[in-house]
């Protein structure tokens, strides 16, 4: 508390610096008449209006106004690396500065000028230790400005910065004193531009949070300009230095001037619909003026500049982007030359983490001087461990055990303790039941029968089973089916849709009993549907080896197009772009979710123009190819935002039912469910942080009903940015405190938590392909399959030919390592930005440091139960803990911390 008081400029003992000596007698004389720090809080709570006391103000109306000198001091955050280009602008800059190209302040003050009607404002000041400090190389940068102001001022609320030199700044916070109330802070964390870019200048908002009915006079036309200013006016092409939030279709993913092959339909609207993304304004294609025109790497995507990477992001970014490149370049070079593009055994794999790519003798310096980039190549294999720059880490499903993924017990835990537990269900009805219609797709019947599982449910029928809540399936056969015939006549890919049986044994463990692998109509040598069971002798076992690989690479695909990417990120851009366009910076809401939009708009955007674009690295990775994204969207239809906090969704897969007796208020039908087990504890502690946030400043329904800025924020995200499914019946209400606080708990869990969860366990799981196969080749023969008898002369030869090539191997370890990786500035739930001063809202503060105890204490207990010898799907002999929901993280590849935001 004292220590949060003394941060936030609590003590009023202090002499004003700027007050004449009789005016301090004044206040001397009458100490109780001190002001206090302004909080912005419901009507209920007063707020402060002057900056001084009211015996001063008397006192100062008295005789004539007196004008005073506060001090502003701004802290710029420089570039730790700058190339040549920015270091001469940078001298330009602190020449020019000294005759007048410099940068300009003016501080507005929360109170309406009587005699204007307009703002009070100070005289502009400039900073005046730019070019003498312009040469620091410390990360931070203090500069300081002396701002003159009248005696009745009131308090600061606001302040504009121009920029007048050539070279934009990043601003990471203001401070005013001299004021009576103590210091003023005004968090900025945003990128001052050049007038040259952007002649009006910036607003910036002390960090008093206000509803907007509550916005002081002298604040409101700056709160409005700043949101008219973000929103834009829809038009034009947006320019890299731009602060513009606006919507637009997915129709920037294909790329139809290259040809027919490159063409993608547009994701979004009535025919496919699809969320919205970040509107570029880029020129059509010359052949299609519906699609977007593409931007290339390395030339960057527009999002709005303080949503891209900070410098540490961005070169950790870069470096996982260049070995992307380096393990892509060159081994599709060793292939092309070598000409075997199969693993020739799993020693060969291995040997990509022990002994690096397989390049002939002499041929690495030449490929690598091809290459072109002699000082990132040095980088990277400095910063390499053991100074291998083609090898990979190895991952650590390999780690404990290397043989755990072929064992059935590793494949049933996976499904709960893996990178995609989200998909496992109850099994409720016997057989499954397709929902596909069968005027287009036919009848669909299952050919799961009860002698295919019976033998494994120790003597119950299997009625009994699902009534005993013993029986689970992860079904897929609905997502893939209505594609088989498009995936299947690809070059290179092979696929089924899959359902897979589960049972739940005495030990709380998942036992796979029967795979069923569906094709649309049976191909030569094929039949339509087969059952493949737990096996019985070599054959069989190599069948079932098999059966499983078809099943991860569906799992794999619906994890990357529909868990990860559509529904924490695509489905998380819309509430972004709205909080940004809607909600001011001085909202309550909009500071409660700041840090959970972090790099989003970014991320998104490098997925539109390298991962899930035509011939993009999904598509080139994973089984589905150029029908990824409409796997994606055909999961959109199905998406619902009022099941996707943690609590529903684990009932809608029947994993829990409610029970509210129960501390999560409902009860798990698998006890031992890491994810689950480990999520609902983050989920109550982040509920319960927002319910405290949203009882301060909204104790009353009306509050809700009546902030313009937040209805138009939550209605802006449904019709606009979810224009598709805007008129679904499930959208949850924001009428009261308690449908605010679901809502945001919802965003908040699926923009850290959920997407965690999915996300940083890709490489660890992944990175060994046989582990989960993001695609397939082959599918499995049968008898009267001509590839029979070499399947049996050598099923291990046909197993590796059915899984992807080196060449698709190494290009995929090398994107789901970039994927996993924690950049050295990352931010994990339980911590933010200027902790101490984010809100003017001293109790907020104390809060959020609640919530941050809070959240150590899960941590604390995540690692209790990974060393629980009782819970089996976390902790035993080569049992991997469960660590992607652990709070916290070291930099790199770690398969565990949690950040605040979809960043990666």
């Amino acid at each position: 508390m004292a220590l949060v008081k003394e941060i936030m400029g609590r003590s009023m003992i202090e002499k004003p610096p700027f007050l004449p000596s009789n005016t301090l007698k004044a206040i001397h004389h009458n100490q109780n008449l001190l002001p206090v720090n302004p909080v912005s809080v419901p009507r209920r709570i007063s707020v402060v209006k002057a900056a001084i006391s009211e015996d001063l103000a008397k006192f100062v109306k008295a005789e004539k106004p007196v004008t005073f000198k506060a001090r502003a001091v701004l802290t710029v955050r420089n570039k730790h690396q700058e190339d040549l280009k920015e270091t001469i602008v940078k001298k330009i800059d602190a020449f020019t500065d000294q005759i007048g190209r410099n940068v300009v302040l003016e501080l507005y003050s929360t109170d309406i000028d009587p005699k204007t009607r307009a703002p009070k404002k100070s005289k502009e000041a400039v900073l005046k230790d730019w070019s003498q400090k312009s040469n620091l190389k410390s990360e931070r940068v203090n500069y300081t400005s002396d701002l003159l102001v009248d005696s009745d001022f009131g308090i600061p609320g606001a302040i504009t910065i121009t920029n007048k030199h050539q070279k934009e700044f990043y601003l990471e916070s203001i401070t005013i004193e001299g004021f009576a109330c103590g210091p003023v802070r005004f968090p900025c964390n945003s990128w001052v531009q050049s007038t040259n870019d952007h002649p009006n200048p910036r607003i910036f908002f002390s960090n008093q949070p206000y509803l907007p009915d509550e916005t002081p006079a002298g604040l409101k036309l700056l709160r409005e300009k700043e949101l008219r200013d973000l929103r834009g006016d829809g038009k034009g092409v947006r320019k890299l230095s731009d602060r513009v939030y606006d919507y637009d279709l997915y129709n920037d993913l294909g790329n139809p001037d290259r040809g027919n092959d490159f063409i993608r339909p547009v994701l979004g609207g009535e025919k496919i619909p699809y969320p919205r993304r970040c509107r570029t304004g880029r020129l059509p294609t010359d052949t299609d003026i519906l699609a977007e025109s593409r931007v290339e790497k390395p030339f960057p995507l527009y999002v709005p500049r303080d949503e891209q990477f900070e410098e540490s992001k961005q070169n950790a970014f870069s470096t996982g982007r260049l070995k992307a490149v380096l393990h892509n370049l060159l081994p599709s070079m060793v292939a092309s030359i070598s000409k075997k593009h199969d693993f020739k055994g799993f020693s060969q794999i291995e040997s990509l983490y022990s002994e690096g790519l397989p390049l002939k003798l002499g041929l690495q310096d030449d490929l690598l001087k091809k290459l072109r980039l002699p000082n990132l190549v040095t980088r990277l294999h400095e910063s390499s461990q053991g100074g291998g720059l083609l090898k990979y880490d190895t991952p650590k499903i390999l780690s404990k055990d290397k043989f755990s993924w072929l064992r059935d017990y590793e494949f049933g835990r996976q499904a709960l303790a893996g990178v995609n537990p989200v998909n496992i269900e109850k099994l409720k009805v016997f057989p499954p039941v397709s929902q596909l219609d069968p005027e287009i797709y036919g009848q669909q019947e299952s050919a799961l029968k009860e002698e295919h599982i019976s033998g494994y449910l120790n003597g119950m029928s299997v009625q009994q089973a699902m009534e005993e809540n013993k029986l689970f399936i992860i079904d897929y056969h609905d997502t893939y089916l209505p594609f088989l015939d498009h995936i299947n006549s690809l070059d290179g890919r092979k696929a089924y849709a899959t359902r897979t049986i589960f049972y739940l044994t005495q030990s709380g463990t998942l036992k796979p009993v029967a795979i069923e692998l569906s094709l649309p109509r049976a191909l030569p040598g094929s039949r339509s549907k087969r059952v493949v069971t737990s096996p019985v002798d070599a054959t069989s076992n190599w069948t079932w080896q098999l059966a499983k690989a078809h099943v991860c690479s569906n799992d794999a695909g619906v994890h990357q197009l529909a868990n990860h990417w559509l529904r924490t990120h695509a489905a998380m851009e819309p509430f972004i772009l709205s909080a940004h366009r809607q909600l001011s910076a001085m909202h309550p809401i909009f500071k409660l979710l700041d840090p959970h939009m972090r790099y989003t708009l970014e991320i998104n955007a490098l997925a539109r123009q390298n991962l899930i674009n035509a011939d993009g690295v999904i598509e080139q990775c994973f089984t589905p190819g150029r029908y990824c994204m409409e796997i994606s969207a055909a999961a959109y239809k199905h998406w619902r935002f009022d099941l996707e906090g943690l609590p529903s969704d684990l009932i809608r897969r029947g994993m829990a039912v409610s029970d509210p007796s129960q501390r999560h208020g409902l009860k798990l039908l698998i006890e031992d469910y890491p994810y689950a087990n480990d999520g609902l504890l983050i989920w109550e502690a982040i509920q319960k942080w927002v319910r405290t946030y949203v009882t301060r400043y909204y104790p009353d329904p009306s509050l809700v009903c009546n902030d313009r800025e937040l209805q138009a924020w939550y209605a802006e995200s449904i019709n606009v940015g979810h224009a598709d499914l805007r008129h679904e019946n499930w959208w949850p209400e924001l009428a009261t405190g308690d449908d605010l606080t679901a809502i945001l708990t919802t965003i908040i869990w699926l923009a850290s938590a959920q997407h965690a969860a999915l996300n940083f366990g890709q490489y660890p799981y992944g990175g060994y392909v046989p582990n989960r196969p993001p695609l397939m080749r082959r599918l499995i023969p049968d008898e009267h399959d001509p590839a029979y008898m070499s399947f049996l002369d050598d099923p291990q030869k046909f197993f590796l030919s059915a899984l992807p090539s080196m060449l698709q191997s190494t290009k995929y370890m090398a994107v789901v390592d970039t994927l996993s990786t924690h950049s050295p500035d990352e931010e994990y739930i339980g911590e933010r930005q200027q902790r101490y001063t984010w809100t003017g809202d001293e109790e907020m503060v104390e809060a959020f440091e609640g919530f941050s105890t809070e959240i150590q204490r899960i941590e604390k207990e995540i690692e209790r139960r990974n060393r629980d010898m009782g819970l089996k799907n976390r902790c035993g002999a080569g049992v991997l803990p469960y660590e992607l929901l652990a709070p916290g993280s070291q930099p790199g590849v770690t398969c565990r911390g949690v950040p605040n935001s979809v960043s990666i």
